[in-house]
C-alpha cells in the first residue's frame, strides 16, 4: 500500500553535491514505490532536489510551507498540492498528520528541530510511525553519539533507541519502513 513519506532536509544549495545525489535517489525511490512526498514545500536545497526527483519519476509531491517562506517565492511550483500555513507550528502539525513515515536527510537546525520533535512525540505516544535518520556520509554520527550519551547517563531509557532507526542508504531506509512494527516503549515515567 502506498505511503505518504514525510521528508525533513536542508534548504541550502551550498552543501556537498553528495547530499544532492542522495536526495535525488530518495525522491526517485518514493516515486517508483508509488509513495507520495510530504515535505516543507521549498524549491531550494535538498528539499527542492527531492521534490524535483519525485516529480521527474512520476510521483506525487505535497508541499507544506509557511506563508513567510512562500512569500519569498521559494515554493516548489510543480507540487501537486501546496499547503500554505500561518507559521512553522502549523506546518509541522500538518506534516505530522499527513505523514505515514518520517525520514531525515541531512539538514541544519530546522531539520534537527523537526525530527527531534517527531522523536519526542513518539516517546510521549502521540504517534507510533517509523522515523529514520538517513546517515549519509556519516552525517548524523555525531548526533547519534549524543543520543548514546543520553542513554549512558540515564537521561533517556535504553528502550528509546527504538524511537528511531539509523540507515546508511536509501534502500536500508525503505527496508526499515516496509518492515516496521511499532515498538512497545512502555510509559515515559516509571
Amino acid at each position: 500500500m502506498p505511503k505518504a513519506i514525510c521528508v525533513y532536509c536542508s534548504s541550502s544549495n551550498s552543501v556537498d553535491p553528495h547530499y544532492f545525489d542522495v536526495a535525488r535517489e530518495l525522491g526517485k525511490n518514493i516515486a517508483v514505490r508509488q509513495d507520495s512526498l510530504i515535505y516543507g514545500g521549498a524549491s531550494v536545497g535538498l528539499m527542492g532536489e527531492t521534490a524535483s526527483s519525485v516529480k521527474k519519476n512520476g510521483g506525487k509531491v505535497v508541499g507544506i510551507i509557511p506563508e513567510s517562506i512562500y512569500g519569498r517565492g521559494l515554493a516548489f511550483e510543480d507540487a501537486d498540492e501546496m499547503v500554505v500555513t500561518k507559521g512553522m507550528r502549523e506546518r509541522k502539525a500538518e506534516m505530522e498528520s499527513r505523514g505515514d513515515a518520517f525520514i531525515a536527510l541531512p539538514g541544519g537546525f530546522g531539520t534537527l528541530e523537526e525530527v527531534l520533535e517527531m522523536i519526542t512525540l513518539k516517546q510521549l505516544h502521540y504517534h507510533d510511525k517509523p522515523i529514520v535518520l538517513l546517515n549519509s556520509n556519516g552525517f548524523y554520527s555525531s548526533l547519534i553519539d549524543v543520543f548514546e550519551h543520553l542513554f549512558e547517563t540515564k537521561f533517556a531509557r535504553e528502550v528509546y533507541r527504538d524511537l528511531y532507526h539509523i540507515a546508511g542508504t536509501v534502500d536500508a531506509t525503505f527496508t526499515y519502513i516496509d518492515n516496521y512494527q511499532a515498538p512497545d516503549l512502555g510509559t515515559k515515567w516509571t
